[in-house]
């Protein structure tokens, strides 16, 4: 995320929930001319603030006709009881997910970037929403400084054995304006090329079981933000690229999947 937060094409100013939701439909209508969409609370962590305050803006956004469900993205540890139980409330009026940045299970790695909690405070948060009947969507990075291909096979393993419904895999960016980019101009670490990134998250979707949906493959910075690595910005090039190396090689989401507590 840049330090606008993720989704930096998002409506920014003080409009009303409905001009918001008005204009957020006008941008997408062009890719997509339905009736019927998700609204989606993407930047920054949504569930930070007042449970008074918030509540009321979710209840706008699923007033809305237009609107079939709610996706809300936020961290773990904002997700105190009240606020749970409230999107459990809500959940019976329209769908609503859940997705939490966990983004790796390595501590070392977390601890690099500032995530900020450790593993345990995402279990707690992912018990007590599958408790509240809430879907969560999970978001990892693929190719993190100094992590290696078992590294992150054994997140990917973590969340194929846990209750999450479905997962979002992006690709490391260096962005200008973040606290990352100072870092890697002084001391510069290796990113994974094109290829190995294919590579790596081709062999990551063999081992999700078959009823995890993969909401995304690979992300791309802005342009004039995005300082490494280059190829990230060419969405369709890795598309095209991980669909040929999965047809290639006989590859396909459960492939090597291998439940251990039953727990999907």
């Amino acid at each position: 995320c840049s330090a606008r937060g993720s989704g930096d094409f998002a409506i920014a100013g003080p409009m009303d929930i409905r001009e918001k939701i008005d204009s957020a439909i006008e941008m997408v209508r062009s890719k997509c001319d339905s009736d019927s969409y998700i609204a989606y609370l993407q930047s920054f962590s949504n569930t930070y603030g007042p449970v008074e305050m918030l509540v009321p803006v979710y209840e706008e956004i699923l007033a809305d006709g237009r609107v079939v469900g709610l996706s809300i993205g936020t961290r773990p540890d904002c997700l105190p009881d009240e606020m749970v139980n409230e999107l459990a409330r809500l959940s019976e009026i329209k769908p609503i997910w859940i997705e939490l940045g966990l983004q790796t299970i390595q501590q070392k790695t977390a601890d690099k970037f500032h995530r900020g909690y450790d593993l345990p405070v995402y279990e707690d948060a992912v018990e007590r929403l599958g408790k509240a009947g809430i879907p969560i969507i999970v978001h990892l990075i693929v190719g993190l400084m100094d992590e290696t291909y078992n590294d992150f096979m054994a997140t990917i393993d973590y969340i194929a054995d846990h209750p999450v419904s479905g997962i979002k895999l992006s690709m490391l960016h260096i962005l200008k304006d973040s606290l990352l980019y100072g870092e890697y101009v002084k001391n510069p670490f290796p990113l994974l090329d094109e290829e190995t990134y294919i590579r790596w998250v081709a062999d990551a979707i063999t081992r999700l079981p078959e009823n995890m949906v993969i909401h995304r493959v690979t992300g791309d910075g802005s342009r004039k933000t995005l300082a490494a690595p280059e190829w990230s910005a060419n969405k369709r090039h890795v598309l095209s690229g991980l669909l040929n190396y999965m047809t290639k090689n006989g590859l396909y989401q459960g492939l090597n999947y291998k439940a251990k507590t039953g727990t999907n």
